[in-house]
């Protein structure tokens, strides 16, 4: 396997190709966000994930059309690009049921936990996890052909869930990450996190219980 996931802002974007799905790794904006292209194989409709800089550098990774935008939690960093990716492609808005009030531009599709989201004949599962905001996301894609795909956001990343505000915000994104995806994916599972390189299920979950002692 070519890809590595180690991008750069104004760098090249890293494309992993799977049996159902292509995935199209991009890094924009001065915060290094993370933005990720899921095209179809059998339909090539796209799906974003997160336009959340550059809109420029993000329409030219699609290249076409673009059914949908997905943005993982309100965090303005993760948007700042949506209203004009939207505009351009006409592509429908979607986000958690909880967080849709806190991102500038209006969700078209407001998602729960548990929700069926498709990209053409692929189909992603959301999950709404509580603590780094109210409403954020995560998208789990379980390739048929291979192990599961999960886009985290801001709640997992190599090293430890994402930021939170304060003990019951943490326990609450801890609680929601082990029942809902360390304890429902395996090991294999690649993550992909809204910010910097990638990991997997298996290196990050021995250090669970690290990550519970020290509180973030």
């Amino acid at each position: 396997m070519s890809y590595h996931g180690a991008v750069k802002v104004g760098g090249t974007p890293d494309v992993r190709e799977l049996a159902h799905l292509v995935i199209t790794k991009v890094a924009v904006g001065p915060f290094d966000n993370n933005a990720y292209l899921l095209r179809c194989r059998a339909t090539d409709e796209q799906l974003l994930i997160d336009a959340a800089a550059d809109a420029p550098v993000l329409l030219e990774t699609v290249g076409g059309s673009l059914a949908t935008v997905v943005t993982t939690h309100r965090h303005g960093d993760h948007w700042q690009a949506l209203a004009a990716v939207a505009a351009a492609t006409g592509a429908r808005t979607a986000a958690g049921r909880h967080d849709a009030e806190g991102i500038g531009v209006r969700s078209d599709l407001l998602l729960d936990d548990g929700d069926t989201l498709r990209v053409g004949e692929v189909e992603l599962t959301v999950r709404h996890l509580v603590g780094h905001t109210p409403g954020a996301i995560v998208l789990v894609y379980d390739d048929p052909q291979g192990h599961p795909h999960l886009f985290s956001g801001d709640c997992l990343f190599p090293g430890g869930p994402g930021k939170t505000t304060g003990a019951a915000d943490f326990t609450s994104l801890m609680d929601g990450l082990e029942a809902k995806v360390f304890d429902a994916l395996a090991d294999e599972t690649w993550i992909y996190p809204g910010h910097g390189n990638d990991s997997t299920l298996g290196a990050e979950r021995p250090h669970l219980a690290e990550w519970r002692a020290r509180g973030w």
